[in-house]
């Protein structure tokens, strides 16, 4: 639930401001797991283990959950440094 609730805060805001959903947008495709056209639901998610480990190394819990202003950040740090 808070990653829907996250993703749900995020694309508002998307809404908003167009430039961040397009950081958004590249952010995603970054973190998509390799070959995710091969395997259902065939939609370009992170891989589970990869995203979990992000968080342990980021929040030191494998279950922890960005708040959106960190996301957001993050995907506007990254958009200008590309």
């Amino acid at each position: 639930m808070p990653w829907l609730r996250l993703a749900l805060t995020l694309m508002r805001r998307s809404v908003s401001s167009p430039s961040l959903g397009i950081a958004l947008l590249r952010v995603t495709w970054r973190f998509r797991a390799r070959a995710w056209y091969s395997r259902p639901p065939f939609l370009p998610l992170p891989d589970r283990a990869y995203l979990e480990w992000r968080m342990h190394t980021a929040y030191g819990d494998h279950h922890a959950t960005p708040s959106a202003d960190e996301v957001e950040r993050y995907a506007r740090w990254v958009a200008r440094n590309s």
